[in-house]
């Protein structure tokens, strides 16, 4: 067994991809691996294990470094250290912790940046110092040479010390990246950048809406051709259960794409390490540090994804995040905001930017309910570079097959059934919707959106099964519906429920992972029920309701501003309930003093006559209670 060990961002996945032949997500950020990856594979005649483990400094933190620094500690397994150039000095306490009685090599990656900005390494002298060989990331035969470690002796006390062989390169921050890291300059660069993705991807003929059109123009000359076949169990199996659901889901895969696209690029140019550095301030006003935008915006791609990310950060960031991510709207959304926004307007991008930021405003309000200390800011700051086509290239595609992957199996096979049930009776006699197994079985949830208008058993089946996967949802209406047959009003709170309620079982599982069955699933029953709330609260308000809570709201401002009937209950730690007193918010009293501070416990210090006050003033003065007339202590 091999264990690839080293720093965040130092190009540990990379040589594990190019040493083993995998596919593991690589990234240019910070926390790309959260968990061991292992694969066997053959090497000079036998088989070897390498394990790639997420980046560690020596002091090893929480979470992805403490599961290395144990991985590392329970596997008496040879070290890969990997290791950038630049960042030498920073992998030396590494070595000088792990490597002692272990057979060793030290691996050096991203040679070309580290020369250029005028650095200096003696590979062959670091080696002699070090006890085990030093190689470059690009010497032909590395993958051999690390299949001979198991012959190789074991390293002794390591001479980590870096003098004469070793000159830092110059650390002046390039002149883009001193504005990267200016807000006047970064703030509106990426609300830029953000609005110029959301503009190519739902905009009004932008590629995105181009490319849609064009799919269901496809999709439409297929409907053309399959209304001439004669049977008609067949031809309602083609047209309505594969492309008006299938179809209705396929046909938002470019906009799918492009978003996607957008996030590799923000990854692999070294933007979201400098996004996470800018927006560090303002996330601490919520319990969380700048490393949370990773996840949160992988959360934009896959919810399940951004999930096991977030064991890069400290454990009350997690538990924030992981509650968070629900309400940011994940790709699979997609297709049924565009699915309801396009039956009321001819360009459904203002729609579509609405339900994003109301997604992120309502995170952000989660994040700001939950307590907790956050952690500080500690992160490596990804090099700034042109995103490798290749590389893009090939992760995106990687993004496409899992979509059509996923909806070639479960959405297909979901859909299928849903089309088998809603189009035969009990005697499996070709029947309408209305008299269907799937009538009788569903029939009851019409009340759950009869508040909003819609006492549709559909609705509510197309609506939950999105729990199973979002996409089931623009499947659904389109196959049982033919699209949203309702007004605006309550379109807009069957989006609200869409944007709030409980993520797909792939990200409940993931949840599960880290947080327990137990919590995740009652987090997925609390965002259900909530989200059935909050479009009951949407749809009142938009058909004159808003008013009325107007006015409840200034009523309630009025009698807090006035003191009329609210009080507050004050009771000091470990006293009896006669120290409890109402305190009037209008009435001037002054606050509590401090409790005494004698010796022993509370209630000796009170049987000691211990009631004077820290000052050493006489016993605690009693003051008449502002309604009551009785005395009691202040």
């Amino acid at each position: 067994m091999i264990l690839f060990v080293g720093t965040p961002n130092a190009g540990k996945t990379t040589l594990f991809n190019r040493m083993t032949h995998a596919g593991a997500h690589v990234g240019n950020w910070h926390g790309v691996t959260v968990d061991a990856l292992e694969k066997r594979v053959p090497v000079c005649g036998n088989f070897v294990i390498f394990v790639d483990l997420p980046g560690l400094y020596a002091n090893a933190g929480e979470n992805e470094e403490a599961f290395s620094h144990r991985y590392i500690l329970s596997h008496p397994a040879s070290l890969v250290f990997v290791s950038e150039y630049a960042a030498l000095p920073r992998t030396m306490p590494l070595i000088r912790k792990y490597a002692q009685g272990r057979r060793c090599m030290l691996v050096l990656t991203k040679k070309k940046p580290f020369l250029r900005a005028g650095g200096m390494l003696d590979a062959a002298a670091l080696s002699a110092r070090l006890g085990f060989p030093v190689y470059d990331s690009a010497v032909r035969g590395l993958k051999e040479r690390m299949g001979e470690l198991g012959a190789s002796s074991p390293v002794g006390v390591p001479n980590c010390t870096l003098s004469g062989i070793f000159r830092p390169p110059r650390e002046e921050l390039p002149r883009l990246d001193r504005l990267l890291l200016r807000d006047a300059f970064a703030l509106p660069f990426f609300a830029l950048c953000i609005l110029f993705a959301f503009l190519m991807t739902f905009a009004k003929n932008f590629p995105g809406d181009l490319m849609k059109r064009g799919i269901e123009h496809c999709l439409s000359l297929l409907d053309g051709c399959a209304a001439r076949i004669s049977s008609p169990v067949l031809q309602s199996f083609v047209r309505g259960g594969i492309l008006k659901s299938v179809g209705g889901v396929v046909c938002f895969l470019p906009q799918i794409t492009l978003l996607h696209l957008f996030l590799l690029l923000l990854e692999e140019s070294g933007l979201m390490s400098r996004l996470a550095v800018l927006c560090d301030g303002f996330f601490s006003r919520f319990g969380l540090s700048g490393r949370a935008v990773f996840a949160l915006l992988m959360g934009f791609g896959c919810t399940a994804a951004a999930i096991t990310a977030t064991r890069a950060l400290d454990r009350v960031s997690r538990k924030k995040v992981i509650l968070c991510l629900p309400y940011l709207s994940c790709s699979a959304k997609l297709p049924v905001y565009l699915a309801i926004a396009a039956s009321f307007f001819e360009d459904p991008f203002p729609a579509v930017l609405l339900l994003y930021a109301m997604g992120i405003g309502i995170a952000f309000l989660v994040a700001l309910a939950v307590r907790g200390e956050r952690t500080p800011l500690l992160m490596e700051l990804a090099p700034l570079q042109l995103p490798r086509f290749f590389f893009v290239a090939k992760s995106l595609l990687f993004q496409v097959k899992q979509f059509i992957i996923k909806v070639g199996t479960t959405i297909f096979a979901f859909l299928l059934l849903s089309w088998l049930l809603a189009s035969f009776d009990t005697g499996f006699t070709l029947c309408p919707v209305e008299q269907s197994m799937l009538a009788r079985l569903c029939g009851g949830m019409k009340f759950l959106f009869a508040p909003v208008g819609m006492a549709d058993w559909r609705i509510a089946y197309a609506a939950l099964s999105g729990l199973i996967a979002k996409e089931n949802v623009a499947g659904a209406l389109s196959m049982l519906l033919g699209g949203f047959p309702y007004g605006g009003k309550s379109a807009c709170a069957f989006a609200v429920f869409i944007l709030t309620c409980s993520p797909c079982i792939s990200a409940i599982a993931s949840a599960a992972r880290e947080i327990g069955w137990g919590r995740a699933a009652l987090c997925a029953a609390l965002q259900t029920a909530s989200a059935l709330l909050f479009s009951y609260l949407v749809y009142f308000a938009l058909t004159g309701g808003i008013a009325l809570l107007l006015l409840l709201a200034a009523i309630i401002s009025a009698f807090s501003i006035s003191g009329i009937s609210l009080e507050r209950i004050h009771r000091r730690k470990k006293l009896h309930p006669q120290g409890i007193h109402r305190r009037h918010r209008s009435a001037g009293v002054a606050l509590p003093s401090c409790p005494p501070q004698g010796e022993g416990s509370p209630r000796q210090r009170r049987k000691s006559g211990g009631g004077s006050s820290p000052e050493g003033g006489g016993p605690r003065r009693l003051f008449p209670h502002p309604r009551t007339g009785r005395k009691g202590g202040l």
